[in-house]
């Protein structure tokens, strides 16, 4: 176990000694390499403390919890230790620009270097001395220096115990050489939490300003720096599941000069379950989508192409890669009705139902149930049959927490308005609640699931003012970011705001589902749908010959789906997008 004398203490320590000023003076003196003396414009300048929250780096250190960086953070209740027992060892702070440095205070803890040398450079590779000693004592050694420098270490030749290495805090005092930029730049502003997992939080802010301009971003984690970074985003990975970490940022620049800390995040990583295990049964709370615990959460996914010609892209090995390496929190199981699907073989098709929702059960994923009806285009066509069907389903998965119903994918024609749509809905509605009286239930929208922007226009107020009976109730909408453009985007952002909306399918190309991508239009999509927790659904996970299958042609039979190595440009980018970190 750790020695009781060797970790962290209260406030107080064993008592300081203040080191000889004229000893040290005397040791400066003698060293051999002559220091740099002279006045210039940057020695006339106020001294400051430059080492203060620095880039720290180190030989080695005991263990977690001694980390360089907490030997320049201003807390004289931790410190850098090295590891015991061995020698050389070294700690080094970039100041971030060049100094004139003309003071090093070491404070020491228990374990103190007896012999050491202090060195400084312009580029971390060549050193010169500017103070050595082989007599030290320890304590608080306050040493009169004088050397020009970006980089300054402590190389300590000899231990004074048989620990190793130990500063509660190793300050540097000097000014900028040749009366450089000294204005720090502005706070970030708005450190927030994008996402997290059970081992990972993802953080953004935005960007600071600065006279000459920001060069990084300096990351903390409750005290210690954990990251530099150029731009304006950072993913902390290697966390404890279900621990609350405390976050800050500074900004930087070229000359070394830092923001004061922005304000404190305070985030707590996810339990390390599935997307279905985490977040439980789901429910509409206002225009949101929340989980068991009543939190707003965004789910991401994919949608299966039609069971009736791609089922064999849907094993084993396809959805362990689903749930596993995409990280996909939601399946969509498109059953067609027409086209070579449910009306050709109900028994065989709602079996196959069955199975998929078994399939992402087991791997933790949510289960969208597609009722896919696209011709004819109203749904009242295919309500006997939709009642059949949905009976069944809701009768064997009601003890489910992790299924949906989509009841009408796309209902299509300018003759089917809102009003036909909802009269289906509340004749169908019913059927399954008297079975799952819990689950989300999904309504399509008129004009393809657009709220009407591909038809007359848009009918988001005669939804909102006409509602579906029920609660529980989220109405879709789908876009093709190739086709669609600002009108449909506008629409979905107002529509957010008043009505709980699902995206239950979109793509990167034309409403055919082929053609080019437009991934800047998608990724105002994405950007919008995450800002307003909309969940979406991505068509599809196939290998198609249409761009917007995932999978390269002849992927499906053998695999792999794991990777990127059969995905198509399309498959790459919704795959990265699915990864990003969720916020259950």
């Amino acid at each position: 176990m750790p020695r009781a004398e060797h970790l962290p203490p209260p406030t107080q320590a064993r008592p300081r000694r203040r080191r000889s000023l004229v000893a040290a003076a005397v040791t400066l003196l003698t060293f051999a390499v002559p220091a740099i003396v002279g006045t210039s414009e940057a020695s006339a300048a106020p001294v400051q403390l430059i080492s203060r929250g620095k880039p720290a780096t180190s030989s080695s250190i005991e263990g977690a919890g001694f980390e360089p960086g907490l030997a320049v953070d201003g807390n004289t209740g931790s410190r850098w230790a090295s590891a015991e027992g061995s020698d050389p060892q070294w700690i080094r702070i970039d100041l971030g620009g060049t100094y004139a440095v003309s003071r090093v205070r070491l404070n020491w803890e228990v374990a103190y270097g007896s012999a050491y040398r202090i060195e400084i450079s312009p580029d971390g590779g060549a050193w010169t001395g500017i103070y050595s000693t082989s007599s030290a004592d320890g304590a608080i050694d306050d040493l009169t220096v004088s050397g020009t420098g970006r980089y300054i270490r402590m190389y300590g030749t000899a231990r004074g115990t048989q620990w190793g290495y130990s500063l509660w805090e190793f300050d540097v005092y000097g000014t900028p050489a040749g009366g450089g930029d000294t204005t720090a730049p502005s706070v970030p502003g708005n450190l927030r939490s994008t996402g997290t997992t059970a081992t990972s939080v993802s953080l953004a802010w935005n960007a600071s300003t600065d006279n000459v301009g920001v060069t990084g971003y300096e990351v903390y984690r409750g005290g210690t720096q954990v990251a530099t970074v150029t731009g304006t985003g950072h993913t902390d990975t290697g966390l404890t599941a279900a621990t609350s970490y405390t976050y800050t940022v500074r900004a930087r620049d070229a000359a070394g000069n830092r923001s004061a800390a922005s304000t404190a995040v305070t985030v707590q990583t996810g339990s390390g379950g599935t997307p279905a295990a985490v977040n439980g049964q789901l429910r509409v709370c206002g225009t949101r989508l929340c989980n068991e615990s009543g939190k707003q959460i965004q789910l991401r996914g994919m949608s299966s192409h039609g069971i009736q010609w791609f089922n064999q892209c849907l094993n084993n090995a396809s959805l362990d890669a689903l749930a596993g390496d995409w990280k996909a929190d939601i399946l969509r199981i498109s059953m067609y009705i027409q086209e070579g699907g449910y009306e050709t073989n109900p028994r065989m098709f709602t079996d196959r139902v069955h199975n998929l929702i078994e399939m992402a059960t087991a791997r933790g994923m949510y289960a969208l149930v597609d009722w896919h009806m696209l011709t004819p285009g109203d749904p009242n066509y295919n309500l006997s049959r939709a009642r059949t069907f949905f009976t069944e389903i809701a009768q064997r998965h009601n003890a489910k927490k992790n299924v949906l119903y989509e009841i009408a994918n796309e209902p299509n024609g300018d003759a089917v308005t809102w009003s036909v749509i909802r009269n289906y809905a509340n004749q169908l509605i019913p059927v399954i609640r008297q079975n799952d009286p819990d689950a989300p239930i999904l309504v399509g929208t008129p004009n393809w699931s657009s709220l009407g922007v591909s038809g007359p226009g848009d009918q988001t107020d005669t939804i909102r003012a006409n509602p579906v009976s029920g609660t529980n109730i989220m109405y879709t909408f789908h876009f093709y970011a190739a086709s669609h453009g600002t009108a449909y985007l506008n629409a979905l952002s107002r529509a957010a705001d008043l009505l709980p909306m699902f995206v239950s399918e979109f793509g990167t190309q034309l409403a055919s589902g082929d053609g080019a991508n437009n991934f800047s239009r998608s990724q105002q999509y994405i950007d919008l749908m995450a800002q307003k927790k909309i969940s979406w659904v991505n068509w599809n996970y196939s290998d198609d010959f249409r761009t917007g299958a995932v999978f390269t042609t002849g992927t499906c039979p053998n695999g792999p789906f794991a990777g990127t190595s059969r995905l198509k440009e399309a498959g790459v980018w919704v795959r990265d997008r699915i990864r990003t970190a969720d916020d259950f």
